[in-house]
């Protein structure tokens, strides 16, 4: 099980430091939540995709309480 750490940066989040939070296998998964519309809410800056935290923290608290449900 995945456990948020209680305080994410306060900075806009790239791929990769999702990869590192999630444990995720690549960058590939990302873009893969992405494509399906399944993951957190990213957004691009030029051609970066960056996440805000707030978006990554309500999109895991809406992941646990689908599971709980």
């Amino acid at each position: 099980m995945v456990t948020m750490p209680t305080r994410l940066p306060d900075r806009y989040l790239t791929p990769e430091d999702l990869v590192r939070l999630f444990e995720l296998p690549s960058v590939e998964t990302v873009y893969q939540w992405r494509r399906k519309r399944m993951g957190p809410r990213g957004f691009r800056v030029g051609r970066h995709l960056r996440y805000d935290p707030a978006e990554v923290q309500a999109w895991v608290r809406s992941r646990m309480e689908r599971a709980a449900a």
